[in-house]
């Protein structure tokens, strides 16, 4: 995978083969596992909209959710790698922002298609953009002032909550289902149907 995409820069022959030394007990196959995948902790960190401040500690529990990837992925799934590495880095710097913000902002492909597939997406396209905008008129009201409360206008899910009188779990339901209704619009062209 390119950088653009936060991938590895290891070609696919050598990482199989450090994944069987990884398999062995080697932990020299490891630590390089660990360092070809790093600049996706990077990019999936500079996804998420936080102070400066903040950074750091965000790298540090990527890092951590890599290194877990790393230690748990299994090999005889058939699985991707990267698939697996991006929800387990994003979930964790999703808890680390939720537990020091009292919030988890999404990054911002996520905010749309939630697939690390979706990386490559060129949000300059005009055809993305008015498709997406398309997508997103396609919505139920409901769903469609939840996403642009909390995506566009970055408001906090608690706020969002007091203002319609309803519980943080139902917003953020309420957000998963429009997030899903829009991954579906995109790849079969109908945002109604339930996802």
């Amino acid at each position: 995978m390119s950088e653009v995409t936060g991938g590895s820069s290891l070609d696919r022959d050598t990482e199989r083969a450090l994944w069987g030394k990884l398999r062995d007990g080697d932990e020299e196959s490891r630590e390089k596992l660990i360092l070809a995948y790093r600049p996706m902790v990077f990019w999936l960190a500079k996804k998420f909209r936080v102070p400066y401040s903040s950074y750091p500690d965000l790298i540090q529990e990527g890092m951590v959710g890599l290194i877990s990837a790393v230690d748990n992925f299994e090999l005889a799934r058939n699985n991707k790698f990267i698939t697996y590495a991006y929800y387990k880095v994003r979930g964790r710097m999703a808890n680390f922002l939720q537990r020091s913000e009292a919030r988890a902002p999404l990054p911002v492909e996520e905010e749309y298609l939630e697939s690390p597939d979706s990386f490559a997406a060129d949000l300059d396209n005009m055809e993305w953009a008015l498709a997406l905008n398309d997508g997103f008129n396609s919505l139920p009201r409901r769903e469609r002032e939840i996403v642009r409360s909390m995506i566009i206008d970055g408001r906090r899910a608690g706020d969002v909550a007091r203002e319609q009188g309803v519980g943080i779990s139902h917003i953020y339901r309420l957000q998963r289902r429009a997030v899903a209704r829009l991954k579906n619009w995109f790849l079969k062209g109908d945002a109604t149907s339930d996802a």
